[in-house]
């Protein structure tokens, strides 16, 4: 088995802004696994809040090459627990490659991704489009510009009540409010009364990611349910998020790819939470290893090849929220 490794500089349609960070484009890296028949997909974003580059992508996935190479007809759960030992500090580089090879896998198969996991995508939910943080003003506009059934409202300014006020103005569509840890104990509670009135169906992750007393004082007394996003990366934290958060958001890059991604999401079930997929505005290929997740979850945010000026790859397909799948076995996408 072959690895190539490739670069790119996606460049956004707007300044994408949360409480932490702005940016204009996002570097991604795509790793591309070929037997000599199938060619196997996956994408990684980097992402300085995590400390990861394209730079140390590339080298930690270097690194283990030879070992990739010699690989053969292993299970993608058996490859991902190979893979773990060289790569637990760099679960976007495991889930790049993790991703790659259950396509690759599922393809040699003759199987959609879905398919091959056995579930039945009859009962999928559909997916918000996210308006980062701008002037009131401008986020209108791109309210207007985007008719949508549900939106994700980036928060974390000294405006967030008024800004939702005149958002709910301009449409009748569910919102859901992401703070990206900007918000306080107080300030969560005090919001959470004021934005159920305002038609916010949830709170992703209001406080800081260690917080856990305040984690556990606001899911005692908010007013709406409160997701774990920047609190829940990897699979353990599942289980610290329980009783501490209303559901989790699972993040493919955070957690080491579609293999862990699909425990965490079948652990929180058990527990009876919430389950959400989240992206990091990837490319078609991210997105469309996301879409085979969609009979395990209640909320998919996988909205960021819609936020790019052009894409990369051809995958699935997202009209007004509904997802679609294309008509190829694995994860379903081609390069462009």
């Amino acid at each position: 088995m072959k690895i190539k490794l490739t670069s790119f500089n996606l460049k956004l349609k707007h300044t994408f802004t949360i409480s932490r960070e702005s940016y204009d484009e996002q570097k991604n890296l795509i790793v591309q696994l070929n037997d000599g028949e199938f060619i196997g997909l996956g994408e990684a974003t980097s992402n300085p809040y995590y400390g990861i580059s394209i730079e140390k992508m590339i080298e930690d996935i270097s690194s283990v090459i030879k070992i990739i190479e010699n690989t053969r007809n292993i299970t993608p759960e058996d490859f991902w627990k190979q893979m773990y030992p060289y790569l637990q500090n760099n679960m976007f580089a495991l889930c790049a490659l993790d991703t790659a090879y259950t396509d690759l896998y599922s393809k040699k198969k003759g199987l959609k991704l879905y398919e091959y996991w056995n579930f039945s995508t009859e009962n999928n939910p559909i997916s918000n489009y996210t308006i980062g943080i701008d002037s009131i003003e401008k986020m209108v506009n791109k309210l207007i510009e985007k008719p949508w059934p549900i939106y994700k409202i980036k928060l974390g300014t000294s405006d967030d009540i008024k800004i939702i006020t005149e958002l709910r103005k301009h449409t009748d569509s569910t919102f859901r409010i992401d703070a990206n840890c900007a918000w306080g104990v107080d300030e969560t509670i005090k919001n959470s009364i004021q934005l159920k009135k305002l038609g916010v169906e949830f709170i992703e992750q209001p406080l800081k990611a260690d917080n856990w007393d305040g984690h556990r004082e606001v899911f005692l007394n908010s007013k709406l349910p409160v997701i774990a996003d920047e609190s829940c990366q990897t699979e353990p934290d599942v289980l610290k998020c329980f009783n501490h958060f209303h559901g989790i958001n699972v993040k493919l890059v955070k957690c080491g790819g579609l293999t862990s991604a699909k425990r965490m999401l079948l652990k929180a079930k058990e527990l009876k939470m919430q389950t959400m997929v989240g992206c990091m505005t990837e490319s078609s290929v991210g997105i469309s290893a996301i879409a085979h997740l969609l009979p395990l979850l209640n909320y998919v945010d996988m909205d960021g090849a819609l936020l790019l000026k052009q894409d990369i790859a051809k995958g699935v397909t997202i009209d007004n929220g509904i997802i679609s799948y294309r008509n190829i076995n694995g994860i379903g996408v081609t390069l462009i």
